[in-house]
């Protein structure tokens, strides 16, 4: 292996001083995309990717298309006597919205190819109005995620309304009749300081029809500039529920509104939970009582009861209390039944259960059959109430299926099956526990062929943070990894939601190098154990991951032989500066703040790139159109590794233009894998 020629970065004399602490940032320049230097150091970074030697490339690329044409399939939404629901077929770019109307007919609703045959236009949400007339929902292009908001009548197709921009993360909460909806809209660039476009939401109350200049500020004014809102009606439209969050903050403020007879125009808010430190959600029954969704006083999370009349903390009475080992995730009512039951979604260690209790006092009476041991996801019930429920279920050889119960026989079979018929691969997957440094017990899923002993090339994955949990699922990539010969893990640590927010607070802020102990014990325990070897082990992570990885690549560089670093989080003092950076200081602290920026400093990993060191072989993936995490992160860390670095192992950087850090077309993201797969073939030793 020979070293590279990297493209020339000149190493500027930039730094601040925060807190006394002398922060240098050589590679600020990076900072300003739009600048010819940058567009040229750029255009040598994609010509010197382009002329890599990736073995196994053109195999990945064509098995992980052929894994992907299982297709997907979503779970239904009833509106009145329609259905609604999301499908992928195998030959399609995008899943497509469907409705299936009151006599039994299908037809699409909303195809993303349709309106944009390049592939660049994604549907990022949508919401029938309470009757099923009316669709509104959200598209952005090029990955931006900038959603303009629309609606539709659902009969006919027709657009109605829109574009309304300055929606993105928009719930929409529709008033009975389909007339007028609650929703959430940023305040126009004029109206806020420059460069804080992205945050400044206020809750809206829209006519259909009419200009949104014209709706009525009902929620916002004066409050947290980076604060989220969720807005809600329930379904006979009596109650309006508002909440609100301080960025990615776990915990909420959370108001009500009684709008019989009264002015929904002026929704008389009364307070449930304000400045406390928990997330807690609203559900009206049908039976009338309030049913309250909370982590408060119970990190697993819980379910109580009470009246509408009586929101407040001191009236909740428990229903299904915190369990000790599995965290509450959903649940649905069944009441057509002769004695109503809730059914309780729960993960344990990050695998998926659920469990029958009475509706009245919650008494536990069975559990509802599921098809192995994998991720179910979003238990529906029929907004009138019944005796069904769907929820999804996959795990890491099943795509996606909805699966149905019947609460009157206690069966469940398979409702609908990806649209695709595919050769899966046959695989083994352990769940182990493993110590962290400090002896806290981590889990571990282990993905590996059949019939092949270690040590093996081997891929580490992981996130640890805002309390996102790693479930087993269906993916094309691991899939094609393993078949070819690899192990891939997946690292459930602390920062993630897998044990509950107590799991998720223990790796957030002050805390957050536990999340980077625990992933590197995760690697220590792989060889210890004979999976793998630090000359077989690559890393990878996206996001939030992303700031993984890149931390362990700088904290232990002898641990790895190989890194992908997608979409991360690297400039740790100044990361709140760009995208909707501003809004994670709840996660990681800030800069600004002289403790919390001895936490930042401690682990920022541009920061921490040395001189001299060999590094191991590193690929970053950005997205040129990503508005949360800016690609500047990828660019800065990479200038310095290439400049650092002792050692041969290439430091490289695929840039994609026209592609964003969530949703894309089925055709990127197969690019995408057959890159990064082929980059740990190469560099871990596999021969796919």
């Amino acid at each position: 292996m020979t070293r590279p020629s990297y493209p020339a970065a000149r190493r500027a004399d930039v730094a601040d001083v925060l807190h006394g602490t002398t922060v240098p940032d050589p590679y600020r320049w990076l900072e300003e995309p739009a600048s010819a230097e940058v567009a040229d150091w750029l255009a040598a970074q994609a010509k010197l990717f382009g002329e890599a030697e990736l073995t196994g490339r053109d195999r990945f690329r064509g098995r992980v298309a052929e894994l992907l044409k299982s297709g997907s399939i979503g779970v239904p939404a009833w509106r009145g006597a329609r259905r609604f629901f999301m499908r992928r077929t195998p030959e399609q770019e995008h899943a497509v919205l469907y409705v299936v109307d009151a006599d039994g007919a299908e037809r699409a609703l909303l195809d993303p190819m349709a309106l944009d045959p390049s592939g660049l236009t994604t549907l990022d949400t949508w919401q029938p109005d309470k009757e099923g007339r009316l669709l509104a929902y959200q598209i952005s292009v090029g990955g931006d995620e900038e959603s303009k908001l629309y609606v539709m009548d659902v009969g006919s197709g027709e657009i109605v309304e829109g574009p309304i921009d300055r929606c993105r993360y928009s719930p929409v909460a529709w008033l009975p009749g389909g007339e007028r909806f609650y929703y959430v809209r940023r305040l126009a660039p004029e109206l806020v300081p420059q460069d804080e476009e992205q945050y400044h939401r206020r809750v809206y109350l829209h006519t259909v029809g009419a200009s949104p200049d014209d709706d009525v500020l009902i929620f916002g004014e004066g409050l947290e500039k980076t604060n989220y809102y969720g807005v809600s009606v329930s379904r006979d439209g009596s109650w309006l529920t508002i909440s609100a969050s301080r960025g990615t903050a776990p915990r909420n403020d959370l108001w009500l509104a009684d709008l019989r007879g009264g002015d929904i125009a002026a929704p008389e808010l009364v307070t449930v939970q304000e400045g406390v430190d928990a997330q807690t959600g609203l559900h009206f029954g049908r039976d009338g009582r309030l049913y309250v969704f909370t982590d408060r006083d119970a990190p697993r999370a819980r379910v109580c009861v009470t009246t509408p009349d009586q929101p407040g903390y001191e009236s909740w009475r428990d229903l299904l209390p915190e369990d000790p080992e599995a965290v509450l995730s959903d649940y649905a009512i069944l009441d057509d039944l002769d004695e109503p039951v809730i059914l309780a979604g729960w993960t344990r260690h990050a695998i998926s259960e659920i469990t029958i209790h009475r509706l009245e006092t919650g008494e536990r009476v069975g559990s509802v059959p599921t098809p192995g041991i994998g991720t179910i996801g979003g238990i529906s019930e029929r907004p009138e109430g019944g005796h069904e429920a769907w929820f999804g279920y996959t795990d890491n050889t099943t795509p996606p299926t909805i699966q149905r119960f019947d609460a009157r026989t206690g069966e469940t079979t398979l409702w609908a099956a990806s649209p695709g018929t595919v050769d899966v691969p046959p695989v083994k997957t352990e769940h182990l526990v493993y110590p962290s440094a400090d002896g806290t017990e981590v889990h571990l899923l282990v993905i590996s062929p059949v019939d092949r002993d270690g040590p093996r090339p081997t891929i580490l994955n992981g996130y640890g943070g805002f309390g996102i949990s790693m479930t087993p699922g269906y993916s094309a990539s691991v899939l094609s990894w393993v078949e070819a010969g690899g192990v891939y893990a997946i690292a459930q640590l602390r920062g993630g939601g897998e044990q509950g927010e107590e799991w998720h607070r223990d790796g957030m802020l002050a805390n957050k190098q536990n999340t980077f102990r625990d992933f590197e014990a995760a690697a220590e325990f792989l060889i210890a154990q004979g999976v793998t070897t630090p000359q077989m082990l690559g890393i990878s992570g996206g996001s939030n991951g992303g700031l993984l990885v890149g931390a362990a690549l700088t904290r232990r560089p002898d641990l790895f032989a190989a890194v992908v670093c997608s979409a991360p989080l690297l400039d740790m003092i100044r990361y709140e500066k760009f995208g909707l950076g501003a809004t994670w200081n709840v996660e990681y602290g800030s800069a600004d703040d002289p403790e919390e920026f001895g936490w930042l400093w401690a682990y920022s990993p541009y920061h921490h790139v040395k001189e001299g060191v060999d590094y191991p072989a590193t690929l970053f993936t950005v997205f040129a159109s990503d508005t949360r995490v800016h690609p500047l992160h990828a660019w800065k860390t990479a200038a310095a590794l290439q400049h650092a670095t002792s050692g041969e192992r290439p430091i490289l950087l695929r840039n994609e233009a026209e592609a964003g850090h969530g949703a894309r077309a089925v055709s990127k993201s197969v690019e995408l894998a057959a890159d990064q797969l082929a980059f740990f073939a190469t560099h871990l030793g596999l021969k796919a």
